[in-house]
């Protein structure tokens, strides 16, 4: 069975976000892809205090120094858009309230009609940490584990009774709920963030690292997941962040998929066969324009049915 296709809507600064966002969302939808993403990247510091990734010398991309707020971004394309699911991959968790992050979701998802996928992590800047971050970056996995407990009193019955140690919630009738239980998806790669998908989450968002670190790493998830009982289903989405190239990449950085469109779908197929549920493939950032974006994005989509991906 061929894995599900999702698409990352244009947040860069070469769009124009009122426009370019739903267009290419309703293009997506028609072209059939199943879902439409975001990521969040708050600031660009100048000069940076780390790399890349956290990677001494790598250095940042320069697409991140305008990144649009994700949260807007799936709010317009909710409004051109009918049957997507509107995912983040990922939203820097603990950059934001747990209150109103649980909040702002739960509207998002009761305006786009319930399809809303909440995909967090902690991400990695100590530039962001240090600008907008409500705990210290030390902390980033105490405040993920509130933010979801949050979220899951916010989405529940009232009164919402909630104490915390960033939140309190005496007893209060919240609202609006959504349309149905947000499926909280988690960026994982270590042992004790997977207990943290494995207990509280629906589903996990590996990066495009090489078919080897995502198999091992699936399988410790599976066994992890057996191990303390859990028998729901684990929902993987793969992000595919592309890099447009006339020739295959060279294995330099496993965080983004090189080549021409036939070699990105090409590497695609291994994935599918490990058993990924879905690919976020987001080919943004080597776009020109919307136009351009939308005839990759159709491209990529065409080919990768034709290959059973």
């Amino acid at each position: 069975m061929a894995a599900r296709l999702g698409l990352g809507l244009p947040q860069m600064r070469q769009y124009s976000l009122g426009s370019d966002v739903p267009d290419v969302a309703r293009a997506a939808e028609r072209l059939g892809y199943e879902s439409l993403w975001v990521f969040e990247r708050a600031l660009f510091p100048e000069p940076a205090t780390q790399g890349l990734y956290g990677m001494d010398g790598v250095p940042w991309p320069d697409e991140y120094r305008n990144v649009a707020d994700p949260l807007v971004t799936l709010t317009l394309a909710a409004a051109a858009t009918e049957r997507a699911e509107l995912g983040s991959s990922v939203l820097v968790a603990p950059l934001h309230v747990p209150f109103q992050l649980a909040k702002a979701l739960a509207s998002l998802d009761v305006a786009s009609g319930g399809r809303v996928l909440a995909g967090l992590g902690t991400g990695w800047s100590l530039d962001e940490y240090a600008a907008s971050s409500v705990r210290p970056f030390a902390e980033r996995g105490k405040v993920l584990d509130e933010i979801i407990a949050v979220s899951r009193a916010v989405w529940g019955p009232d009164p919402v009774v909630y104490d915390g140690s960033l939140t309190k919630i005496a007893s209060a009738v919240v609202g609006p709920k959504p349309v149905r239980p947000i499926p909280i998806l988690l960026a994982a790669s270590n042992q004790r963030a997977f207990r943290r998908l494995v207990d509280h989450a629906d589903g996990w968002l590996p990066a495009g690292f090489s078919t080897e670190q995502v198999r091992a790493q699936w399988r410790q998830l599976r066994e992890l997941a057996e191990e303390r009982g859990r028998t729901k289903p684990i929902r993987t989405v793969l992000r595919v962040n592309t890099a447009l190239e006339p020739k295959p990449h060279d294995g330099a950085d496993r965080r983004t998929f090189q080549g021409s469109v036939d070699q990105i779908v090409a590497d695609l197929v291994p994935f599918t066969e490990m058993g990924i549920d879905e690919f976020l493939i987001d080919v943004q950032s080597g776009a020109r324009d919307a136009e351009e974006l939308k005839d990759v994005a159709a491209e990529l989509f065409e080919k990768a049915r034709a290959a059973g991906v």
